[in-house]
């Protein structure tokens, strides 16, 4: 079996069996230098710096994957590595195949290796670019001295000084990183058919994308056990006596009880202590009337200093939540546009927890810091951040920016721009202000009384304020960190010089109301702060983790707002009930230490991976493949089915949540009246039902809106009348995706199998409500899709339709949007021939500016622009189209972002055509020389010629 840890033994470089580092002397070999790093503009930039006889080339990401067994050949399905691609039982043997999409990129790789001397693997130097590395070194089996080139900027001081500082590729690391892909298949290949079975088709279940969507849930199982408490305060405007010594101050005690604020109340809306008093209208009002007639006296003053720090230079995960906060860019656009900096030689590399800057990045942040804040705002010492991070990245400094000297936004502002520029902007200000002083000033407290009228709710009563004070802004001058909770009233407020004994005047009492808030849903931002914190995945997925969970379906935004769906409750119960080990937040924090035990050198992957899968009997630990074998007892229809409270509950069902409240048979819930006297004497009970929109958040469905919307599901069945030339009814429905008309065939009309008739459906316009449509109005919704009229010159007839994206006009294949619904009742045919007679706005028919130019491509040499196509904008250069993935704006992509997806829609060749039996043959060739390809083993060590043949 050929595995790199069978191979340890280092032999001479000349023939590299496996040793990665320099030739036997020592040295560089002289003669063609050959760079392989991951991304296109990677290589671009590196190239730059690096001489004329070094040539850089990207293998664009990862070149080779454990496949899916469906991608597998026949008798490989049939061995040991059928079911996960993993050969459980020989030390957890993964199968390694060159990917489909990466063969021509291989073969280039390949080509260039053969006129190189040197190989240098120039991937990133956390645990994944290692394994890219180690993945290379396997596939390309290089016969010349191979060196593991590692950097964390690319500026031309850091690649050269790279390019002379090889080490081998880190066998832990790529152990780490090999174990946490065999363990996230094997964690999804055995959970997510649970999911199948019991929840719906097609879900996932993931190592930490399930324990990140328990999280979301759990937030709003809160929010929805939340009891609103109403309270009331006072608030009073004071002076000793000018105008200018104004003040606010807040009502906080009552005859010698404090005064509740939110704060002050449980869940369940109970106060949490017998020593505070909630107020209610009355009380504050007559509070605050008699306040206004009275004076308020100092009982005590007190100040004390005031210090602020400068947070920590950026760690990827606070990049993401800084980003969210103050860029409004969610986590995996963050990434991205973070990736680009630093592959085109902006910032350092931003993967990382590490908070630590080295002496040359300080020096450099320390001298900007000085230059433009003046020598004051730079504290004597350099500050340096440590701190103990569960799961830290390797060996990383914290985010800044590249180079010994930083350029400052000012200096880029040519080169960037758009969200570019803003992130390298705020990376920059927080560097430089984690090297400034710390902000300073004052904090004054001041405590009232007063003693009210007589007739008054009360007879004593107490007011607070405070302020603080900055009289030396130090590194706020710079940079201030964003905020996931409001800023306080009481900062940065200055109050008057006041004494104990001092009598105030009261200009202003205000009775306010308030109800206390459930607790806040996640954003981006918080979810990745509430990860961190827990240990749970590493800052380096949390991007894709959370664009996991919403690709799923299991979560959406609302706003900024992270909102699981009732999918997400249903698969979070079936977890918590039947797997709770996996979506344990301190096991889930756990395997990440044990990774981090594998990547340095203290734990042996195969015999981890045995105990994760297997169990320990040690410890009588249960493994994973025991956790899925006896599924029995998993209810699927209870853990589907959430209560809402009030013998109302939701459930999961195959076409989406519906609600469903079981009533009595034969009488209506709503009027208690007998519709059925046969069915109400038996006895029996029915099931009502109604679909939820997708619109309706869980923490809003309460029972009252529920029973709303099965009542509006008896009343929208409601039968508008029936249609003149059949006689068939006509009803009003509210659906899963709004409200729509329909007609109801009869069962001995509807036929059966490929006969079977389809009602006609419709629906409702925008402007149309369920409750008062009529039966004209339906009629002519139903007659849709409309002929206008024939086009004297082709002869076709044009018609006016409704679609997915609204409605429009169809001519043969020619279709045109039109403005508004109402125009498919209302358009003539010559109104609609001049629509036609007009340019087409979107499709092939007509051709459009480009939406920007980016230049001259440097690969082809040809002009690059961004056009809007027929599925979406795309960029290219006339010869080669690449689609612009979901994140790029069409309006503000770079040049560089471009470039690199032209060069990865090259690298992955030209799309494949034919049918399926085409495919089917393709999969036989690719048996055939696939298995050559990959085959790592002599025929002398083999068991059996296809087990060998197409592993790694």
């Amino acid at each position: 079996m050929c595995r790199y840890r069978q191979r340890r033994p280092h032999v001479g470089a000349a023939t590299n069996p496996l040793h990665v580092g320099r030739d036997e002397g020592g040295g560089t070999v002289a003669g063609r230098k050959l760079v392989i790093v991951e991304s296109p503009a990677k290589a671009k930039t590196i190239a730059g710096y690096l001489g004329s006889d070094w040539d850089v080339e990207a293998s664009v990401g990862h070149i080779r994957d454990i496949p899916t067994p469906s991608e597998m050949p026949a008798d490989v399905k049939k061995g040991p590595f059928g079911k996960f691609g993993v050969n459980v039982d020989d030390d957890f043997d993964p199968y390694y195949v060159v990917d489909a999409d990466k063969k021509k990129k291989v073969r280039e790789l390949k080509a260039l290796l053969k006129d190189a001397d040197e190989l240098y693997l120039a991937t990133d130097e956390d645990r994944e670019g290692e394994a890219i590395a180690w993945h290379l070194f396997e596939t390309l089996k290089p016969k010349i001295p191979v060196k593991r080139m590692v950097f964390h900027e690319i500026t031309r001081e850091a690649i050269q000084r790279a390019s002379n500082q090889t080490r081998d590729i880190n066998v832990a690391l790529v152990d780490a990183q090999e174990t946490r892909r065999i363990l996230d298949r094997l964690y999804g290949y055995e959970v997510s058919p649970v999911l199948w079975r019991k929840v719906k088709a097609g879900l996932s279940a993931g190592r930490v994308q399930s324990v990140a969507t328990r999280l979301v849930v759990e937030r709003e199982r809160e929010r929805m056990a939340f009891v609103r408490a109403s309270y009331w305060d006072v608030d009073a405007d004071l002076t000793p006596g000018a105008d200018e010594d104004l003040f606010t101050a807040r009502l906080t005690g009552v005859d010698g009880k404090k005064v509740a604020t939110g704060r002050d109340f449980a869940d369940d809306g109970s106060l949490k202590s017998a020593k505070t008093t909630r107020l209610d209208e009355a009380t504050a009002t007559g509070i605050a009337e008699a306040l206004g007639r009275v004076r308020a006296t100092v009982s005590e003053v007190s100040e004390k200093p005031y210090t602020r720090r400068p947070s920590a230079p950026f760690t990827t995960s606070t990049l993401q939540q800084e980003a969210s906060r103050k860029l409004g860019l969610n986590s995996r656009n963050a990434m991205r546009v973070a990736q680009r900096l630093y592959e085109n030689g902006y910032i350092t590399y931003m993967r990382t927890d590490s908070i630590a800057l080295s002496d040359t990045a300080l020096s450099a942040a320390r001298s900007q810091a000085r230059d433009m804040y003046g020598a004051e705002s730079v504290p004597d010492a350099p500050r340096r951040y440590e701190k103990k991070v569960k799961n830290a990245q390797e060996a990383h400094e914290a985010i800044r920016p590249a180079g010994d000297r930083f350029r400052t936004p000012k200096q880029v502002e040519g080169e960037l721009r758009g969200e570019e520029y803003r992130l390298y902007d705020l990376i920059w200000k927080r560097t430089v202000a984690s090297q400034m002083a710390d902000a300073r000033g004052s904090t004054a407290s001041v405590r009232l009384t007063a003693t009210l009228p007589d007739g008054a709710p009360a007879r004593e009563v107490e007011l607070s304020a405070s302020g603080t004070v900055i009289t030396f802004r130090g590194f706020l001058a710079a940079y201030e960190e964003g905020r996931d909770a409001p800023r306080r009233d009481d900062e940065e407020r200055r109050l008057p010089k006041l004494g104990a004994g001092r009598e105030l005047d009261v200009r202003r009492a205000e009775a306010n109301g308030h109800e206390t808030s459930p607790p806040a849903r996640y954003t981006e931002a918080t979810l990745v702060k509430a990860m961190e914190e827990r240990g749970i995945g590493r800052p380096s997925t949390y991007a894709s983790t959370i664009g996991t969970i919403q690709d799923r379906g299991y979560v959406s935004a609302k706003g900024s707002a992270l909102v699981p769906s009732w999918l997400a409750f249903a698969v979070t119960r079936l977890m918590e009930e039947h797997f709770g080990r996996l979506v344990d937040y301190d096991f889930t924090a756990t395997m990440e230490e044990d990774l981090d035990a594998i990547a340095r050198g203290d734990e042996q992957r195969a015999v981890w991976l045995k105990r994760f899968y297997f169990g320990d009997e040690a410890t009588s630990a249960e493994g994973l493949r025991s956790l899925v074998e006896d599924l029995g007892d998993i209810d699927a229809r209870a853990i589907s089915t959430i209560e809402i409270g009030d013998g109302v509950v939701v459930r999961v069902g195959r076409y989406g949540p519906y609600v469903e409240e079981t009533v009595p048979a034969g009488i209506d819930p709503r009027t208690g009246e007998v519709t059925d006297e046969k069915a109400a004497a038996s006895g029996e009970t029915q099931p009502r039902r109604a679909s939820i929109t997708d619109d309706v958040p869980p923490d809003e469905l309460t029972p009252a809106m529920a029973r709303e919307l099965l009542d509006q599901a008896a009343d929208d069945g409601r039968v508008l009348g029936q249609e003149p030339g059949t006689g068939r009814d006509i009803v009003a429905k509210a659906g899963r995706y709004g409200p729509y008309v329909t007609e109801v065939i009869p069962e001995e009309e509807q036929g059966k199998g490929k006969n079977k008739v389809k009602p006609r459906t419709a629906s409702l316009f925008k402007d149309m409500d369920l409750a008062t449509i009529e039966l004209d109005t339906a009629l002519r919704l139903l007659s849709l899709p409309r002929v206008v009229g024939t086009d004297p010159e082709s002869g076709d007839d044009i018609t006016a339709q409704n679609g997915r994206y609204g409605p429009y006009l169809k001519k043969g294949t020619d279709s045109r949007s039109l403005t508004s619904e109402q125009q498919l009742f209302d358009i003539t045919l010559e109104e609609a021939l001049a629509v036609y007679a007009q340019p087409k706005q979107r499709g092939r028919a007509a051709a459009k500016p480009p939406l920007a130019e980016l230049g001259t491509d440097p690969v082809s040499g040809k002009p690059v622009v961004v056009k809007d196509g027929r599925f979406g904008p795309y960029v290219t250069d006339g010869e080669t189209n690449a689609t612009l993935r979901k994140d790029d704006d069409p309006e503000k992509i770079s040049a560089e972002r471009g470039f690199e997806l032209l060069a990865d829609k090259r690298a992955r060749g030209p799309a494949k055509k034919g049918g399926r039996k085409k495919t089917a043959a393709k999969k036989t060739t690719k048996k055939a020389s696939g298995t050559k390809k990959t085959a790592t083993k002599t025929a002398a060590k083999k068991t059996s010629t296809t087990k060998a043949a197409a592993r790694k």
